[in-house]
């Protein structure tokens, strides 16, 4: 690992962290810009390996977070419109509003639609505040962990050699086996 960590792969690790919000502009941008730049410069800088696999796994847990919340909230709206099919409720607007039926079940639509939206907010701007937080540790020559995150990408770099040294038998400079013998 390095000791010092270069001004270039200070400004290149917060980019890797600020190209997340490309998404706002670019589909799947979030993954796409900071997975180039990091995939340009993985194996040069243990720094740059570290920010842009971070930033990639937080993009990954955000979206999977952000499934989940769909995936909970589907049924409880399909679940309130069944509901609502049978009361043959409607609404008219003709210069004031009329209405038809039970609209007491038309809350709970609303009250769902509050709190999903809520938390997609807060998705956001948990995200918001984390990318932004990253950048400028980054732009410190700092790590920074990412709360909440799946790592689904792991680290590159190999930190522990002795585990793949010993699995092959050592030999000294003549070419005979010198690991462990067994004695009889």
């Amino acid at each position: 690992m390095e000791s010092t960590v270069t001004t270039h792969q200070k400004n290149l690790s917060t980019f890797i962290h600020l190209s997340t919000f490309s998404k706002w502009f670019i589909p799947f941008g979030n993954f796409i810009a900071p997975l180039i730049l990091w995939s340009a410069q993985r194996n040069k800088s243990r720094f740059v390996d570290d920010n842009g696999r971070d930033a990639i796994n937080f993009q990954l847990s955000i979206l999977l977070y952000t499934i989940a919340l769909a995936i909970i909230s589907i049924p409880f709206f399909i679940w309130q419109i069944i509901k609502l099919d049978g009361t043959n409720a409607h609404i008219t607007f003709n210069d004031h509003f009329h209405t038809h039926g039970d609209f007491a079940n038309m809350s709970t639509i609303f009250i769902i639609t509050i709190i999903v939206g809520t938390l997609a907010v807060g998705i956001a701007i948990f995200e918001i505040i984390s990318v932004v937080s990253a950048a400028i540790k980054a732009s410190n020559g700092e790590n920074y962990k990412y709360p909440l995150t799946i790592n689904f990408i792991k680290s590159s770099f190999n930190e522990d050699t002795s585990a793949s040294e010993t699995s092959t038998p050592e030999t000294d400079t003549s070419g005979e086996d010198v690991s462990d013998t067994e004695s009889t």
